[in-house]
């Protein structure tokens, strides 16, 4: 069974509070998917606005060598919007659970009824046609199972579980995916977490590990409240925890990440797994010293595999090993005992700073032997 990633980062990521990316600036996020090796991207919702119809269908006609999908709700409107962009797949999203449901006064009955009428609609405008469960993890689950059913009666060829609200964890993902991939064995099943928990990345995996065909995820996690499942953190944890590879270039994932950091204004934690600026660095004398035997010892994968390499900061809890390497980085090479000499001074000066100390500082440390 083929497993992928489908970006939404251009739909579900720009929905983030405050966050708007100009036409130039979606063209070049599609082009670094693109360069990524993204397998499939939703570019939008064509019934925001007049201004976002064109700018998907500008999308559209650049011809981009990943498949493009729109989201719309379950209204003719949303639909036709989707066709005037020229985009060949779509995404109908229809609420399934009892709140969601109740909050814009519709039942069962019309969900069942409208996904008929919809399905049609769209089944004779699109190339492929799938539904969203949305809010999937509050729903009633023999509704859901009917849902489900009646979809793939209607020729429906992938269902989307949405955790709207980031409320499950991996055990509850990996029983509700594992039970609808037993039921419905040829229906095509895709996951959309949501990050309000922090188990984002976790339910993806355990999705995966369920066997659900593809997730959803944005880049650097951008989305709605806490966000969406970050595609470098899921595409990592794939192939280093799971030994899977997602078709992700992981050594170029930098790059993307700084750029959606920066046009959609949002500030990455220097720790965020996998791309964070100081997820390489190391400061413990213990560790310092091993990683310059095996970089290995304190690394869950290879740091390089994701662009990096391992970096050496030298502050209150350093030992020999660390400070002797960042002297000889400078052409400054000392013995083993001069070294022991000089890291009392090394943890005082940073210990009186409260945080680590730079080359400069370490240098003037020697000067004053």
């Amino acid at each position: 069974m083929k497993q992928y990633l489908i970006d939404t980062t251009l739909r579900d990521g720009e929905q983030a509070a405050g966050v708007i990316f100009s036409l130039k600036e979606k063209i070049r996020i599609a082009q670094m998917l693109e360069e990524l090796g993204i397998h499939e991207a939703e570019i939008g919702t064509p019934a925001i606005s007049i201004q976002e119809e064109k700018d998907i269908k500008t999308l559209v006609n650049q011809g981009f060598n990943f498949d493009m999908l729109c989201w719309a709700r379950a209204t003719v409107s949303d639909i036709m919007a989707a066709k005037r962009t020229g985009v060949k797949r779509i995404s109908i999203s229809f609420p399934v659970s009892d709140i969601q449901l109740a909050a814009i006064g519709k039942d069962y009955d019309w969900v069942l009824t409208q996904m008929e009428t919809m399905i049609g609609l769209a089944s004779n405008h699109f190339e492929f046609v799938g539904i969203g469960a949305q809010d999937a993890s509050r729903a009633n689950p023999n509704f859901l199972r009917s849902y489900i059913s009646k979809a793939s009666c209607l020729g429906v060829k992938r269902v989307r579980f949405a955790d709207t609200v980031g409320i499950m964890n991996p055990f509850s993902v990996h029983e509700m995916i594992a039970t609808y991939r037993n039921l419905f064995p040829m229906m095509d099943l895709e996951f959309h977490a949501h990050n309000d928990l922090g188990m984002a990345t976790a339910n993806s995996i355990a999705a995966l590990q369920a066997g659900c065909n593809s997730i959803d995820v944005t880049i650097n996690g951008l989305g709605e409240r806490a966000g969406n499942a970050p595609l470098e953190e899921v595409a990592a944890a794939a192939k280093f925890s799971l030994n899977q590879n997602l078709g992700i270039d992981l050594k170029n994932i930098n790059n993307i990440c700084s750029y959606i950091e920066e046009v959609s204004q949002r500030k990455v934690s220097q720790t965020k797994p996998v791309t964070g600026e100081l997820i390489t660095s190391h400061e413990s004398g213990i560790h310092c010293r091993s990683i310059l035997n095996n970089p290995m010892t304190y690394h869950a994968f290879d740091p390089g595999e994701v662009g990096k390499k391992s970096q050496f900061v030298i502050g209150k809890h350093s030992g020999v090993a660390s400070v002797l390497d960042a002297l000889a980085g400078m052409g400054i090479h000392l013995s083993a005992e001069e070294g022991k000499k000089i890291l009392p001074k090394v943890k005082k000066l940073a210990s009186s700073k409260k945080q680590s100390i730079d080359k400069n500082e370490l240098k003037e440390l020697i000067l004053k032997q």
